[in-house]
């Protein structure tokens, strides 16, 4: 060895964390080339590899410099540096990927058009211009195309298009931002717009055909990069109401596209919390408080103060939001409670009778994923749907697992989660499992994550409830490749997703609201206190039991539930244990509100359910509690979606009103809300306003559930509490509640990455099974 290379130092680096699609190559290419260093760069199964020559001090800079200064939509987790021998090499490349084993590299999220691309679509010099497919390595569409990793172009669907001489040369150059940007493309070479129906003219710019087309009043489906959306202009009265009429959505809020952050101000108010949401690269759709005079059509979100926007995230609706002068209705690509249409022969079948135009183009999409949905809470987000721009980041397990694990998550709004080691994966939100297409969807999305993350389950978790069809699909692959199966209680696992999301190890206290969740008891649980960690629970307390009458049915008819409260209330000798009053009793009279709403005959029979239990199981549902508030002030007797009642309840709450029924805690836990009823039902005859009715209601949850667990937290120990289950994304309740605590001393803790909802099951079962089979 020549003392010129003894002196010289080589490493072998490998990075770990989200590091392939997001310009990591290219990017270490242009630092050792700064540096004066030799070696190479390169992808492979499991993230990238670099090997660097060089001076001793040029080497160490590389080393400090390479996670610190990384590529915007990088996340460098841990760099490992072995020392070997140097061997003169002084010229750095960037070699072909290799796979030698099982995937395992990260795969990023689609990320929204960044700055310099956007300057291009928009430079009428530039060979771009107007271009709906424009990207590079700090934007553009991942998770969506990507079929395989080591990620390169022949894994992803942009493999049937081939780079003309001049996308190769900028994908070949190391100064150039598109140097191996794997959906590198232009219109000489890549994917093509263009508009099918209506009038369209085989030689018009396609999107701006379709913006003229949406000027016009007519409904025309996008093609975007998770799927297919339905668009109208959102101040266009006639188009809002006949796009409701033919997607068959009646009161559903739609969701709107803004040109950018001007225009979103003129619908929504717009904080720093807010604008951080819509301006990040995952552009989700973001609920924010609607302006009083928000151009858009009334029936674009009726009985609700929020209004759902988001910005522009792939050129396409960039192009399309500016050509249609003004903002657009841009709800999924659906009619009802389908899943969204992301092939195109399916979409065009499917949607045909919704749309007047087709705005399509021709890169296939791998996987079909919906807008998320976040909002902003004391200045933090709250994520409610977790999809586009955020799938498929990797979460932390607190105690990793001992075996790969797929957990299979809840039945509606369904995800599932899969983990290996230290880290988890949950997919996209994939919807109600009981249409047959959203479960095929479910299912293809499983292997897909298997094959892309190398994650073979030696254990199963799922929900307790046996008659989930993700539990059925649990018990299936457990048969079918001879897997262990792990339970989860359902509100455990609410429990444990916060926990585990905000790397919590001990006990705490979980108010845990929601609709419905199978206990161990064989009762319909939705309102509990539960005492617990990673590894189990013990119920603390709960709601006070009533009968569900109609068993899910109550769901869609809140009328039921307020039936059911009020034959609990009776003279104040409700069974206790059962929710149940005496079968032989009167029925409730009928409130003025719901008069000429609901039958008497209707009405009479719901409480001889009620009271008998026949066919109306127990239930300590936090979400039925406030179905059964909103039927009494005559807000909502029949939902048209899920959540429905409580929406509108929240929205109609008075801000200034700042008193609080009564809601007593008994010495066994029970939130006993007889006495709130009693107290809601006396102010409704009264004529008291409905916006003072919610705004108590309200306080009396909230002063309640920080006294249960304030006693619960008390007696185990512990200052933390968890609020979660998906009667916390109501925004009000939720401020309320941790403010009380705050009060109290105790440390609120919430979901924020993973939703409150049964989004973030499937992450909590992943976390109970991996702390409980370690």
């Amino acid at each position: 060895m020549t003392a010129t290379v003894a002196a010289r130092r080589r490493v072998r680096a490998r990075v770990d964390g989200t590091v392939q699609g997001v310009g990591f190559r290219p990017y270490v290419h242009r630092l050792a080339r700064e540096l004066g260093l030799g070696g190479s760069v390169g992808n492979d199964e499991r993230g990238v590899v670099v090997e660097v020559e060089g001076e001793q001090a040029a080497v160490a800079a590389f080393l400090a410099r390479l996670p610190a200064e990384a590529p915007p939509l990088a996340q460098v987790e841990e760099v490992r540096v072995h020392e070997l021998p140097a061997r003169g090499e002084r010229l750095f490349a960037i070699v072909k990927s290799a796979r030698k084993g099982a995937a395992a590299a990260l795969v990023v999220p689609d990320a929204a058009t960044c700055d310099a691309c956007l300057a291009e679509l928009r430079d009428p010099a530039d060979r771009r211009y107007r271009y709906p497919f424009v990207n590079c390595t700090n934007c553009g569409p991942r998770f969506t195309i990507v079929r395989d990793v080591p990620y390169d172009r022949p894994r992803t669907t942009m493999a049937g298009f081939a780079m003309c001489p001049a996308c190769q040369a900028e994908y070949d150059d190391p100064a150039d931002r598109r140097f191996h940007a794997q959906p590198n493309a232009c219109p000489q070479c890549g994917p093509q717009a263009r508009l099918i129906g209506a009038d369209a003219r085989p030689r018009e710019d396609a999107v701006a055909a379709a913006g003229r087309l949406l000027a016009g009043g007519e409904i025309v489906a996008v093609k975007g990069i998770g799927g297919y959306h339905l668009a109208c202009r959102a101040d266009d009265a006639r188009a809002v109401a006949e796009l409701r009429a033919r997607k068959r959505r009646e009161d559903r809020p739609f969701a709107l596209l803004a040109a950018d952050l001007g225009a979103a101000a003129t619908l929504i108010s717009i904080g720093d919390a807010e604008r951080a949401l819509l301006t990040a690269p995952a552009r989700p759709i973001v609920l924010a408080p609607r302006r009083a005079h928000a151009p858009v059509a009334a029936a674009v979100a009726p009985g609700v103060r929020e209004l759902g926007v988001m910005l522009p995230y792939s050129p396409l609706h960039h192009l399309l939001a500016a050509d249609a002068g003004g903002p657009l209705v841009l709800t999924s690509g659906n009619v009802s409670d389908e899943p969204i249409a992301f092939a195109d022969d399916d979409a065009l079948a499917r949607l045909a009778p919704i749309a007047d135009a087709f705005l399509v183009h021709d890169r296939p999409i791998r996987t079909r994923t919906d807008d998320s949905v976040v909002r902003a809470v004391g200045g933090q987000p709250l994520t409610l749907r977790r999809s586009r721009g955020h799938v498929p980041a990797s979460s932390r397990l607190p105690r990793p697992a001992a075996r790969p694990l797929l957990a299979c998550g809840a039945e509606l709004k369904s995800t599932f989660c899969l983990a290996r080691g230290g880290r988890a994966w949950v997919g996209h939100h994939i919807g109600d499992l009981r249409n047959a297409a959203t479960l095929a969807a479910y299912r293809d999305g499983v292997t897909h994550f298997e094959r892309l993350f190398a994650v073979r389950p030696e254990l199963i978790a799922h929900d307790l409830h046996p008659d989930y069809l993700s539990t059925a699909y649990a018990h299936e692959r457990a048969e079918r490749d001879g897997i262990e199966l792990l339970a989860v209680q359902h509100h455990h696992a609410h429990l444990a997703a916060c926990l585990a999301e905000h790397g919590e190890r001990g006990t705490a206290v979980g108010a845990i609201y929601d609709g419905a969740g199978l206990g161990p008891d064989g009762t319909v649980w939705g309102g509990e206190l539960l005492v617990g960690d990673l590894r189990g629970y013990a119920r603390a307390g709960s709601l006070w039991p009533v009968r569900l009458p109609g068993g899910d049915r109550a769901a869609y008819e809140p009328w039921r539930m307020a039936c059911a409260w009020l034959v609990a209330l009776g003279d104040g000798a409700g069974d206790a244990a059962t929710g149940a009053g005496a079968a032989d009793a009167d029925p409730p009279p009928l409130p003025p509100q719901l008069a000429g709403r609901v039958e008497p005959r209707a009405w009479a029979a719901v409480a001889r359910m009620a009271a008998s239990g026949f066919a109306a199981p127990v239930t300590t549902s936090m979400g039925r509690l406030f179905d059964a508030v909103a039927a009494l002030c005559g807000l909502r007797t029949h939902c048209t979606y899920e959540g429905q009642a409580a929406i509108e309840l929240e929205a109609a709450a008075d801000a200034a009103e700042h008193d609080a029924y009564p809601l007593p805690v008994t010495v066994d836990g029970r939130l006993d809300a007889r006495a709130t009823i009693a107290a809601v039902a006396a102010d409704v005859r009264a004529g008291v306003a409905t916006g003072i009715v919610s705004a108590r209601f309200h306080r009396a949850v909230a002063h309640a559930t920080a006294r249960g667990c304030a006693r619960a937290a008390s007696v185990a120990g512990s200052e933390l509490v968890v609020l979660s289950g998906g009667v916390f994304q109501n925004r009000l309740l939720l401020e309320l509640t941790r403010a009380q605590l705050s009060a109290l001393g105790l440390r609120p803790l919430v979901p924020r990455r993973l939703p409150p909802g049964d989004g973030g099951i499937a992450y909590g079962q992943a976390a109970v099974a991996a702390a409980t089979d370690a």
